[in-house]
């Protein structure tokens, strides 16, 4: 989109209609639209602003509830998004994953799992699926793995 015209121009076209030029002639002798020149006035006479409105830009209505979204996180560090959805659900705070993962993202919050380690390098001390500690949470994993993980299933050519 074009940027806004200058404050200085929509007061010089604000001030040639107060002089006693129509709409029409101010804003062909300053060589921009009549449509805006109607405009301009319209929010001088209402609001005595000759400033452009803000653009873009808006506001999600999970803004409203940060206090208690930020601090159910602080509670639960451990949540995933699915389980920060329906905890917020609970409360009766309508959302859903992707408008809570943007609205965490903007607050600067992830909700990443640390990697599960094996104490030491050595493989074969390890059984196929053993409980492995994972920040806060315990969980069953494949060594190696992280909560994030899945395992691919197979081709099917």
């Amino acid at each position: 989109m074009p940027k806004a015209y200058s404050c200085d121009l929509r007061e010089r076209v604000i001030e040639a209609v107060e002089a006693g030029a129509s709409r029409h002639e101010a804003a062909e002798r300053y060589e921009v639209s009549v449509a805006s020149a109607i405009k301009w006035l319209q929010r001088w006479s209402e609001e005595r602003s000759a400033a452009p409105k803000l653009r873009g830009g808006s506001v999600s209505p999970l803004e409203e509830f940060a206090a208690e979204i930020l601090a159910l996180i602080a509670e639960q560090p451990d949540l995933t998004l699915l389980e920060a959805v329906a905890e917020l659900r609970k409360r009766r705070i309508k959302t859903s994953r992707s408008s809570l993962w943007r609205f965490l993202d903007r607050h600067d919050i992830t909700l990443k799992k640390k990697v599960c380690k094996r104490p030491n390098g050595n493989a074969r001390m390890w059984p196929e699926r053993v409980v492995v500690g994972c920040g806060s949470k315990v969980c069953l994993i494949p060594p190696g793995w992280c909560l994030s993980m899945r395992p691919l299933s197979a081709p099917t050519w």
